[in-house]
């Protein structure tokens, strides 16, 4: 199943895919209707318009009521089926984005600074001109270092330790670098984490989960 939301003024879509042998409860922020639940092989597609940057991650073992009301093991955001911003529960493998930026051009990544959950890729589908493809496809859950376990998945040390402002590379942050090298592992961790895309020319992109 593939649904859609369309507007006429979209500059970019992404396809949020579920290749997961589980469901996915997948939310994307900021955006008009910020989470859905993805079955095996359902695709959510998403229009970006007049915002540029956002944030796309998937909860697991959830449950909502009628209501979009309930909750998630991991990556849960204040309870809601429809995430109204990224107030999420470490932990979650994060895809971040903003489009349009310096010299035209996009800027897009994969982070684990808020843990990891879910194996992912990040890509351009349609751009000619960029072949990038960032994965973050480790066993990082079964090896989490017995310090970051939690249930559902493996939390970062910024998480653990409360070091966010000031959280810097640690053996633990290498623990996530070596095992997804080109996703953050640490706030400053930029230098091998962020893509960039040209913007426009129909550049679009897909986020999988389980690629």
């Amino acid at each position: 199943m593939t649904s859609h939301l369309f507007s006429t003024q979209a500059d970019s879509t992404i396809d949020i895919h579920n290749n997961c042998p589980f469901t996915v409860w997948a939310a994307a922020v900021p955006h008009g209707r910020g989470g859905r639940q993805l079955e095996y092989g359902e695709t959510w597609i998403i229009e970006v318009n007049t915002t540029k940057s956002g944030r796309i991650w998937g909860r697991t073992n959830c449950n909502f009521n009628t209501l979009g009301k309930g909750q998630c093991q991991t990556g849960d955001c204040n309870g809601l089926l429809e995430c109204q911003t990224f107030s999420s529960t470490p932990p979650n493998t994060l895809a971040e984005y903003t489009l349009n930026q310096n010299n035209n051009n996009d800027f897009f990544d994969i982070s684990l600074v808020e843990g990891f959950n879910i194996p992912m890729e990040f890509s351009p589908v349609s751009a000619d001109e960029c072949s990038v493809r960032i994965r973050c496809t480790a066993d990082i859950i079964g090896q989490c270092p017995n310090e970051l376990r939690t249930p559902g998945g493996c939390n970062n040390p910024c998480t653990v330790f409360n070091t966010s402002e000031t959280c810097g590379p640690t053996n633990y942050s290498r623990f996530f670098k070596d095992n997804c090298s080109t996703s953050y592992s640490y706030p400053g961790d930029d230098s091998t984490s962020t893509f960039t895309c040209p913007s426009g020319n129909g550049t679009n992109y897909r986020v999988v989960f389980c690629p």
